[in-house]
């Protein structure tokens, strides 16, 4: 069996309607190979889906819209589980100067 990180993208709605709200998972997964982790990623997302009333009295549901990454995974102590670069988005003048 290999291991492998899957990123699951849910988005959420309230009462039917879409939100700009989204929910990013990350998850461990095994399998002989890429396309059956792909499908193991897919159950485990699907099975996340859920639906529920908030405090408000509003009826929330979280869809899975799609796994979205799906990478191998060494797991040894200290192996990289997921890595990201930030790039800032420079200002060109503070709002604030004149």
């Amino acid at each position: 069996m290999k291991s492998f990180t899957a990123q699951i993208v849910y988005r959420i709605e309230c009462n039917g309607l879409h939100t700009d709200q989204y929910e990013e998972q990350w998850r461990l997964v095994f399998a002989e190979d890429e396309q059956n982790a792909l499908a193991e990623a897919r159950v485990a997302g699907l099975g996340e889906e859920t639906t529920f009333i908030d405090r408000h009295g509003r009826t929330i549901c979280w869809r899975m819209l799609a796994v979205k990454d799906l990478q191998p995974v060494e797991l040894v102590n200290g192996g990289l589980l997921f890595s990201k670069v930030h790039e800032p988005e420079l200002v060109a003048a503070p709002i604030w100067a004149a």
